[in-house]
């Protein structure tokens, strides 16, 4: 931004300036707030702009309906690692835990179905698979570049194929990607370059290669540091962004266009078949703390001392504030999740059992999930939406509608897939059609009903007898809002 400074007039006095400000706030009105959205359309981009919290018009968050997985009990419901995780229209759950290389199907209410794959080489096997996704025939297409393959389970039961791509033994956590064309994109690295670069591959719905693309970027210039070393036989260069910087993000949105965003200011954009989608946005910048500046610049420089010891700090500093965005992710639905930058959280490693003669434990901090900002498809700002305790963004959650799926982590480290729905303050209706999903599973539990208590609305649960121990394992209060149970008997339809 260049900025103009005008000439000094020599006449311009303080008094002057005084009566100049009365006289125009005299004659000045205040000025009207901006409207809640602004649509303007130049060529073939339509922008839209957004202020305010969004249509909702109250704070959301996601609650929690169903949980898959347990500290011990049977196989199927015990998770090593949960690399990846797919949903269909019937919100049939499939998991992939990368640990055991094997995909396991569980029904809407979180019933065991059966397991898909198993570590191997042969038709139906999986040697190193990263990510699942369904193609809009219900087709599962699994992601194994140790096998060097897609592959691909179903329609029918035990229904395989496999496609071949030219894989590496390079590592990616990206999601693998289907759209309503029934394509498949595959993010592998360019073989055909000595450098470090990831392209994308796009499969028809038979397998087919259409076309090799390279992976969306921008001009920006992301800071980064360096370090250095050299012997007599080697040289050695690392380099790690500097924290907090913006970062350019992107995914493929179902419609079969690239949706992108680079965080240096709120903008995403969507491609469409008449032309691009541009989303700007307000957004009040969240400043970077005190203690997160320290750690990371300390885990920094630990480790590129590993490289070049007498390393010091050797580019911008870390910023003031984090960027608007960290990823953008596409829902089944077409909505658009914008996940907002973590807040780091200090880790405990030393507990009471610490040996105080022993050297004292690195301290460390793992990222605290937060939010997402939430779009419909046209670009209209529906709100943000607060994310629970132990709630995780890795691997990608399912986005559908009103509801998620993702991991969670407890103080254990126990892994569980859980879905949420969103829940809007205030909104009592959909806070007992939420925490319907959550009692009726528990025996006893014959339905639910919003109600009256003491001239305030709340909602009831009701029991075919009385329990304590049903009771006990129902929440008092549920998104803001008083729960009772009512013993009312067995319920029978007409």
């Amino acid at each position: 931004m260049r900025r103009r400074t005008l000439p000094r007039s020599p006449t311009l006095t303080l008094a002057t300036l005084t009566l100049a400000t009365i006289a125009l706030a005299a004659c000045t009105a205040d000025p009207a707030p901006p409207p809640p959205q602004a649509t303007e359309v130049i060529g073939d981009t339509t922008i839209v702009r957004s202020h305010g919290p969004g249509t909702w018009g109250a704070p959301a968050t996601l609650v929690p309906e169903v949980s898959i997985g347990e500290l011990e009990g049977p196989d199927e419901y015990l998770f090593g690692t949960v690399g990846s995780i797919a949903v269909n229209d019937d919100h049939t759950v499939y998991i992939l835990d990368t640990q055991a290389q094997e995909i396991r199907v569980f029904d809407s209410t979180g019933t065991y179905i059966e397991t898909v794959g198993r570590r191997g080489e042969g038709p139906g096997e999986l040697s190193r698979a990263e990510a699942i996704a369904l193609l809009p025939d219900g087709r599962l297409v699994v992601r194994d570049p140790g096998n060097s393959r897609v592959q691909v389970y179903g329609p029918g039961p035990g229904e395989t194929a496999e496609w071949g791509y030219r894989a590496t033994t390079a590592y990616t956590d990206e999601p693998i990607y289907t759209d309503a064309r029934g394509r498949t994109l595959l993010v592998t690295r360019d073989q055909s370059r000595e450098d470090f670069v990831w392209q994308l591959v796009f499969l028809g719905p038979d397998g087919t290669p259409l076309d090799t693309v390279p992976q969306p970027s921008s001009d920006y210039d992301q800071p980064t540091l360096t370090a250095e070393s050299s012997t007599d036989n080697s040289s050695n260069s690392v380099s790690s962004p500097v924290p907090f910087s913006p970062t350019f993000a992107w995914a493929l949105h179902p419609g079969g266009h690239f949706l992108t965003g680079l965080a240096t200011e709120y903008r995403i954009e969507l491609g469409r078949d008449d032309g691009v989608l541009r989303i700007e946005r307000d957004y009040d910048p969240v400043r970077v703390r005190d203690d997160e500046r320290r750690f990371v610049r300390e885990m920094i420089t630990q480790e590129m001392r590993n490289t070049q010891p007498d390393w010091s700090w050797n580019g911008p500093p870390i910023p003031d504030s984090k960027p608007p965005f960290l990823q953008l992710h596409p829902g089944r639905d077409g909505r658009i999740w914008a996940l907002a930058w973590p807040q780091l959280q200090s880790l405990d490693l030393g507990g009471d059992e610490q040996d105080p003669s022993g050297a004292p434990a690195r301290p460390m901090m793992i990222p605290g999930w937060t939010s997402y900002d939430v779009f419909e498809e046209d670009g209209t700002f529906l709100g943000t939406v607060q994310v629970p305790e132990g709630f995780s963004a890795i691997p990608v959650p399912v986005f559908d509608g009103d509801h998620v799926w993702a991991v969670e982590r407890d103080e254990l480290g126990v892994e569980r897939v859980v879905r949420y729905r969103i829940l809007v303050e205030g909104d009592i209706v959909a806070a007992q059609e939420a925490l319907t999903g959550v009692v009726m599973a528990l025996e006893g539990v014959v339905g639910t009903a919003v109600g009256d208590c003491e001239g305030q609305g709340c909602i009831k649960v009701y029991l075919s007898a009385a329990s304590e121990a049903v009771e006990g394992e129902i929440p008092g209060e549920f998104g803001g809002f008083r729960v009772v149970t009512e013993v009312t008997g067995d319920v029978r339809g007409r």
